[in-house]
């Protein structure tokens, strides 16, 4: 399945600096990309892909960039995360992260299939602070109702770094696809205890490169919503 009709790896995302910066995680689906809600697909054997992002959000602001290439090693997918966030604020605060992740689709491999379901999980190191290790575990279904018509929902849990406190996660998110080269993407997701709703489009310039970009409204606990918005990059390739 090419380009974002199925996802490769995902964000480990939200609570690296401020509950704000999930608006800018959106790991992921793939859907994909920077969208929160992954779906259940993985990359073709002998592909690789890469995905770059960055974002905006809150009042501060937070700013985020993330780097993730992956590879398909026979029957699972392969990847590692790199992500800088920052906080313009009266003090500037910095945080670089990094971690590996797998994902193996387990029931519906198929582009096609009616319903997908796969398994997720990375972790993620602060490479300027050290300390504990944070985590994800996910586990991603995809259901295929019409052949331009996906829906992904997402059940599982996150470790913080630092603390290693256990928060559970969870969403929905619609994909429709207008066209071959066009799809809206609207979703709804908890982490970190923090709800964020998002909606955005993927833009396909080639069969194997793609653009995304969303818009997102984040609402910390007894905080104020704000808002956000990221531009992504898709690129799949071949590496045999």
């Amino acid at each position: 399945m090419k380009n974002r009709q199925k996802t490769t790896i995902r964000r480990l995302r939200c609570g690296w600096l401020l509950a704000a910066s999930c608006a800018l995680a959106g790991t992921g689906a793939r859907a994909a990309g920077h969208f929160d809600v992954d779906d259940a697909g993985t990359l073709d054997p002998g592909q690789c892909q890469y995905e770059t992002w960055w974002g905006r959000t809150g009042v501060e602001p937070v700013t985020g960039f993330h780097i993730g290439p992956s590879c398909r090693v026979g029957p699972v997918e392969l990847g590692l995360n790199v992500d800088r966030l920052s906080v313009q604020g009266a003090q500037r605060v910095h945080s670089v992260t990094a971690g590996p992740q797998l994902k193996w689709t387990f029931l519906g491999q198929a582009a096609d299939a009616p319903l997908s379901a796969a398994l997720s999980m990375g972790t993620i190191s602060d490479l300027k602070r050290g300390g504990r290790m944070g985590g994800q575990f996910v586990v991603p279904v995809t259901w295929r109702p019409t052949g331009s018509l996906q829906v992904h929902a997402n059940l599982g849990a996150d470790w913080s770094l630092g603390t290693g406190l256990r928060t559970p996660r969870g969403g929905l998110a619609a994909e429709w696809a207008l066209n071959d080269a066009v799809s809206v993407i609207a979703e709804r997701n908890r982490a970190s205890s923090v709800w964020t709703s998002r909606i955005g489009g993927r833009f396909s310039l080639t069969p194997l490169i793609s653009v995304d970009i969303s818009a997102s409204r984040t609402r910390p606990p007894g905080g104020r919503g704000v808002n956000g918005f990221v531009v992504g990059l898709n690129h799949e390739f071949s590496w045999k």
